[in-house]
């Protein structure tokens, strides 16, 4: 701070002045009024020497206390500034995104792009583009051009082209396994990442398109691409083209890999493929494969037999062989999970659950470990191709090395029988108002209970009489509680089921990344487009774990919903271009937010200067995340 005045007037004010840097813009402002010459005359004789010890005195307050009192004029009849653009816009500017800045440069990115770009004269920043639809899609997730329409909410204003947006996608499609690899690489040097486990799983995603790709031929190879956008089996069941995402994730729910496939291509030729690259990102390091049942073909099972890595996946106990389906509901060699103690199912079934001194039995499994080499005793199938291009299933007749682990769960069987109950009780509903046109007799479908039985009388028409299927309800219930994983471990049984039971985290990663991020529908037309969309989603996923991974460290969890509405309400507003003064309230999330990373986020007014001293601190990789 300096002193102001006019020195060509007789008769000058005396000011402490500001100087103030915003982003670019430097501006000065007066935040004080000492006093007029002649007004200072009645208390000192050496008025400009009096400022000057006040404006001293103004500087030394600031440095020992870090504050300073400021005077603002309001003019209540003052409008606001004019812009000319057709809709009013917010001026308050997102802070919360600086918690998601100091991951992304952690795991280098900044790097991988100018490694990549050595070569080329681009007129725009790739990094600074992917990082800002990095964060929007956390925070503000919409189609690419909603995005770039919004950059103005960030603090920092980032400012480029919609058709650089574009160009830095096609960077990325065609860098593809370098920047998955370079995430994995450098996520290992942020948190000890626990690859002992490889948890698959695949969903789709659909496009708000009517027509599906066609194939072509590759001008260079001349090889047959098939289309991207294609009809198949959408889990959401709806009418549209789909594209299928597998993810591999770590034992700690963190992202390992990716692969994007036609919407028509049978989910179980993804993970070989996919599972190959990892192994080479690994380096070799042996893992075990997790997945369920229609992620665990025979060719995925017999590849993890080999080259030291193993396979855990859920076994339908409906498929199996009629001999294997014997043994499992044989009452025979069931032990208790929790203590190894023999049990039977019948005991598990009969125990009043409401005695207290049965809820730890009540929450309690029993288990069976059945061999079970052959392979085509577990209802498995491969698919051959024929001379004629054609692809048909064939009962697997190979043999691999596995057993089955067969669990008994009593609370599992009653909340399956609560589910089916209200299932049954809306197939009565359409009983009373029949509409068989409707009926899909899909495996989840309420209709799968409703059956038809027709009967006519001589000379007459056929009638249709539509009732519950009680065999229906009775053949389900014989597996209620039930659960079978195959696997060729030799461990507990108590440990390998607990693997198993962690892919729900997998599920969680789909989970987030439709809804929070609103990965789908998907706008893209082009094929490298649609894969780098993916491609940033994927990223916003990895930091968003790694957050996660370090707040659980810190001895802290919060769910996403609670995190990114931290976040996106952490925004400041432009006091006269003096400070910045923030407009959210202070929380756990947000003081365990500051906690695992240092940035001091949580103060009531900021210097333009702080925030972008914190900017450039996070840039330039000096600040250091607090250890755990």
């Amino acid at each position: 701070m300096k002193i102001w005045y006019d020195r060509k007037s007789k008769d000058p004010t005396y000011f402490v002045q500001m100087g103030i840097r915003n982003g670019k813009k430097t501006t000065t402002k007066n935040v004080a009024r000492i006093g007029k010459h002649s007004e200072l005359l009645k208390i000192t004789d050496a008025p400009l020497a009096y400022a000057k010890e006040q404006v001293k005195k103004y500087n030394e307050e600031y440095k020992n206390k870090n504050c300073v009192s400021l005077e603002i004029k309001v003019d209540f009849a003052e409008k606001i500034k004019a812009t000319g653009d057709t809709a009013s816009h917010s001026t308050l500017l997102n802070i919360g995104y600086f918690f998601l800045q100091q991951f992304y440069h952690d795991l280098k990115i900044d790097s991988f792009f100018e490694s990549v770009t050595a070569d080329r004269k681009n007129e725009f920043d790739p990094n600074l583009i992917n990082r800002f639809l990095t964060y929007s899609r956390i925070l503000y997730p919409d189609s690419k051009l909603g995005t770039h329409q919004n950059l103005c909410r960030f603090y920092e204003q980032p400012v480029f082209d919609y058709v650089h947006i574009l160009r830095t996608m096609d960077i990325l499609q065609e860098h593809y396994d370098e920047y998955i690899a370079h995430l994995f690489e450098t996520s290992c040097q942020l948190v000890k990442r626990d690859t002992s486990v490889c948890f698959y799983d695949c969903s789709n995603y659909y496009f708000e398109v009517e027509t599906d790709d066609e194939d072509y031929v590759d001008a260079v190879t001349g090889e047959t691409i098939k289309g991207l956008r294609k009809y198949g089996p959408c889990k959401e069941h709806r009418p549209n083209p789909i594209v299928e995402m597998g993810l591999f994730m770590d034992r700690d729910g963190i992202p390992l890999s990716m692969c994007i496939t036609s919407g028509s291509d049978n989910e179980q030729t993804t993970a070989i493929p996919l599972e190959k690259k990892l192994t080479k990102m690994f380096k070799g390091k042996k893992f075990i494969y997790c997945a369920d049942a229609g992620l665990g073909s025979l060719n995925i099972r017999n590849f993890n037999s080999m080259g030291g890595r193993a396979f855990i996946v859920t076994q339908s106990i409906k498929k199996l062989s009629a001999a294997l389906q014997q043994a499992v509901f044989s009452d025979t060699d069931y032990h208790l999970l929790s203590s190894d103690e023999p049990a039977t199912i019948k005991d598990m079934k009969e125990f009043d659950r409401h005695d207290p001194e049965n809820r730890e039995l009540y929450n309690d499994r029993i288990y069976k470990i059945i061999p079970a080499d052959k392979a085509f005793d577990l209802g498995l199938h491969e698919e051959k191709e024929g001379q004629n291009g054609s692809v048909r299933k064939m009962k697997s007749k190979a043999v691999v090395p596995q057993k089955i682990i067969v669990s008994f769960s009593r609370k599992m069987m009653e909340y399956q029988r609560y589910i089916r109950n209200r299932q049954i009780d809306r197939a009565k509903k359409l009983l009373k108002n029949p509409d068989p046109e409707t009926y899909k007799k899909g495996p989840h479908d309420v209709t799968r209970f409703i059956k038809r039985t027709s009967s006519t009388k001589s000379g007459e028409k056929i009638t249709d009489q539509y009732t519950i299927d009680q065999s229906v309800i009775e053949e389900e219930e014989k597996y209620d509680g039930f659960y079978a994983v195959a696997t060729n471990l030799d461990d507990s049984a108590k440990d390998i089921l607990e693997v198993s039971a962690n892919r729900y985290k997998i599920e969680d990663c789909f989970r987030m990344m439709k809804t929070n991020f609103s990965a789908r529908p998907v706008f893209h037309q082009k094929r490298e487009r649609i894969i780098a969309h993916f491609m940033i989603c994927y990223t916003a996923l990895l930091i968003y774990r790694l957050m996660e991974k370090k707040l659980d460290l810190h001895g802290t969890h919060y769910t996403a919903d609670t995190l990114i509405e931290t976040m996106k309400s952490m925004d400041v507003a432009n006091i006269e271009d003096m400070c910045y003064m923030s407009t959210y309230t202070s929380s756990d999330a947000c003081t365990a937010l500051n906690a695992i990373t240092g940035l001091g986020l949580d103060k009531k007014y900021y210097q333009p200067k702080e925030l972008n001293k914190k900017i450039k601190i996070i840039l330039k990789k000096i600040f250091k995340c607090p250890s755990h």
